[in-house]
């Protein structure tokens, strides 16, 4: 096994690893430091997941199962780059892509009937959504601004949209019968195996059984009302029109596999609701499915006139959408993927509160985030900036993250638990004793959701946050709300470790709405906090927060202490932008910008220094925090702009500032020496190599294809200056 595994992941992080990683790779190789690669694409996991369908030179490791264990090894040294987290629609095209390349996997069965459609949609079922960070995820996470990466922000403050207090932006979300006000928990006070079932006047139905949770374990069981779900949805959808603002819908439909696409569909029909009343049967029997978007309806039914027909004149009837492209017309609801809360969110928060509409300008915006257990932190924020006007980032201070996230921790580990109820009923939680631990009654067409938070990562999320505060010394919040029942059962966690460790004094605890205050309020004066969350709130809160910092939350540290002693280091939380793609095929221009790689590199030798002993990493380490400074200080990050500078130039940067550090260095003269010769090299060529890089842009590139590129046509667009490769090999 490699000392440092480097995944292979999708879009845009994969595009700059064909750029980075032989960089990478030819540093470390001095210090005697292997870097491997491990496969966790949408497209590698698809192949590892059907090796019964293809040839036998096609097959493929499963590379996230060795990941998986490697992660609970004290050995673990992973740096983890951003991957797609699968919606349908994502894994049909991928799947798509992989056939017309001459890979014979079967097709996405819809509608599965028989035995084997059953059980290659059971294999995809486990591809989609957030299939990767429960299995890497043994440990809590530590995500906050790297120093260099916070000050170069408050020197160069980015642009932030203007708020006024009389914007009409909102936040809408349910006011019962949701996922929060549905809720129940309780903690195991021994080791239980569990089983969902649904009670019907027709009988019993076994939803689930063979769940086994250690002692110890919160257990948390809730449901959202369909017919309340539907009845906000259409009032929502009306008091937007009256307002004059863009509706919008903000979701997770990657990381909540199950729950969030059926909402979604909800959405789309409640926003089509008199084309549905009209023609449901006729848009069954074409295939409509509306938990894949409106993209996906209006494709199957282009040929239908009169179905064409009511949709446009729904359309002029409601309020203008909330759009992902006013250009080519994709809105809100095209794609469940398309609109992730925790991106979009800040993203209009930024902008002063202001989406794009259908005339391309921006406007006022209601956001609708059905269910209450996170909105009130994105309604505080939103009226926090009304009332105060928009964030500093020159003056503004930080809130970092310390985020119970370790082995599939709340609700994102709620996939496989989550159920769209089929007949009116009763469900139950019943235990391997006969007790009943949790039970709803539910009506055809709820969504019945459990998740669980096991002891060992809560306690270790708890000391971990004791440590954080320790070392920076900063006010320090648990965000729980003991209203609420799952956070109820923690705070009888978290109150008890505190007291014991003599340290209840240095931390509070408040809801996330009040937590939400305190934190701008906190930040606005110049200081620093550390938020104290949910697996949730860490996804949520570390976008919002960087974003308004930083202008991005690609550029944040994230540490994952894992459990049994190894590190994952996370590359931020910038996703892995399609976009970005899009632009590179078309002109050759990647905007995709490397810091959090650089960041996560970092810490990853430092890491390794301190594991193996290898001071040679330690100083590789220190190195490369010196280039991402010089990256920072001297404007070498990637433009938006066909023509200017891309990722690609910031790597060459990023190789002479590391090489140029190294050979200045006086801990380890064999190093200095080796890389002297290589930093003069990259200065040398600095004008041969900027206008091979520069000559590359503007024209389209093939990459040999979008899930499942060419490797060889990926690495000639991706390293186009023969005079860089042939410093680094």
């Amino acid at each position: 096994m490699s000392d440092i595994i480097y995944t292979k992941v999708d879009e845009a992080p994969e595009l700059a690893s064909a750029s980075f990683l032989p960089i990478i790779q030819k540093f470390a190789a001095a210090a005697g430091v292997s870097v491997g690669t491990k496969d966790i694409s949408l497209a590698g996991r698809i192949l590892a997941t059907f090796p019964d369908y293809l040839a036998a030179d096609q097959r493929q490791s499963d590379d996230l199962a060795e990941l998986g264990e490697l992660v609970k090894t004290p050995d673990a040294n992973v740096i983890k780059l951003p991957n797609i987290s699968a919606s349908v629609p994502q894994l049909v095209a991928a799947v798509k892509e992989l056939q017309a390349q001459g890979y014979a996997l079967p097709n996405y069965p819809e509608t599965p009937e028989t035995d084997e459609e059953k059980a290659v949609r059971a294999k995809y079922d486990g591809l989609k959504g957030s299939a990767v960070n429960p299995v890497l995820r043994e440990g809590n996470s530590d995500r906050r601004a790297a120093k260099a990466v916070k000050s170069f922000a408050q020197n160069n403050p980015h642009r932030m949209g203007e708020w006024v207090a009389d914007s009409k932006t909102r936040v809408a979300s349910m006011s019962g019968d949701d996922f929060f006000s549905n809720e129940v928990s309780a903690t195991l006070a021994n080791a239980a195996t569990a089983k969902i079932v649904l009670e019907t006047a027709e009988g019993e139905t076994v939803l689930k059984d063979g769940i086994s949770y250690p002692a110890g374990t919160v257990v948390d069981a809730t449901f959202m009302s369909a017919a309340a779900l539907d009845a906000f949805l259409a009032d929502e959808i009306a008091k937007t029109k009256e307002e004059g603002t863009l509706f919008s819908l903000h979701m997770k439909a990657t990381m909540m596999k199950v729950s969030d696409p059926i909402i979604f569909g909800h959405a789309v029909k409640a926003w089509l609701a008199p084309v549905f009343d009209k023609f449901g049967d006729k848009l069954a029997a074409l295939g409509v499915n509306p938990n894949q978007g409106l993209g996906a309806l209006l494709a199957a039914v282009k040929d239908e006139a009169d179905i064409m027909a009511a949709i446009e004149d729904v359309t002029a009837a409601r309020p203008p959408m909330y759009m992902v492209d006013s250009d080519k017309g994709i809105t809100n609801l095209h794609v469940p993927s398309d609109v992730i809360i925790d991106a979009s969110m800040p993203a209009l928060i930024r902008a002063g509160g202001k989406g794009w509409g259908p005339d391309g300008k921006e406007s006022d915006t209601n956001c609708v985030i059905p269910d209450n257990s996170y909105a009130p932190v994105y309604d505080e924020t939103v009226k926090f900036f009304k009332e105060n006007g928009k964030l500093n980032p020159a003056t503004a201070g930080t809130v970092q993250n310390i985020g119970l996230m370790a082995q599939k921790a709340e609700e994102y580990g709620s996939h496989p638990t989550t159920f769209e109820i089929a007949a009116a009923g009763t469900v139950k939680m019943i235990l391997d004793d006969g007790s009943v631990l949790h039970s709803h009654a539910v009506q055809a067409g709820d969504i019945w959701r459990s998740a669980s938070a096991r002891k060992a990562p809560i306690e270790d999320w708890v000391n971990l946050a004791i440590a954080r505060q320790k070392a920076e010394g900063t006010r320090a919040i648990f965000w729980l709300d003991a209203n609420r029942a799952h956070d109820a059962e923690l705070i009888a966690y978290v109150k008890p470790i505190l007291e014991a460790q003599g340290v209840a004094d240095k931390f509070e605890i408040m809801a996330p709405r009040e937590a939400t205050r305190a934190s701008l309020e906190t930040i606005t004066k110049g200081e620093n906090t550390i938020a104290i969350t949910g697996n949730v709130l860490r996804d949520y809160l570390t976008d919002l927060f960087p974003i308004l910092e930083l202008a991005t939350s690609a550029k944040m540290l994230s540490i994952v202490k894992l459990m049994n002693g190894g590190g994952l280091f996370e590359t931020g939380a910038g996703g892995s932008a399609p976009k970005h793609v899009q632009q590179l095929q078309s002109e050759n221009h990647l905007r995709w910008d490397s810091l959090g790689e650089f960041c996560a590199l970092g810490e990853s030798l430092t890491f390794l220094a301190d594991a193996k002993g290898n001071e040679k990493a330690r100083v590789l380490g220190e190195a490369v925090d010196a280039a991402t400074q010089g990256i920072l200080d001297n404007g070498h990050s990637p433009s938006r702009k066909v023509g200017e500078p891309d990722n690609r130039d910031s790597h060459y940067w990023f190789a002479r500032y590391w090489a140029e550090a190294l050979a200045a260095q006086t801990k380890d003269a064999d190093l200095a020496a080796q890389f002297a010769p290589i930093a003069e090299a990259l200065v040398a060529g600095e004008a041969a190599i900027i206008a091979e890089l520069a000559a590359a842009q503007g024209v389209a590139a093939d990459l040999g294809g979008y899930y499942h590129g060419d490797a060889a046509k990926t690495a000639a667009v991706m390293r186009p200056s023969a005079t860089l490769n042939a410093i680094i090999g």
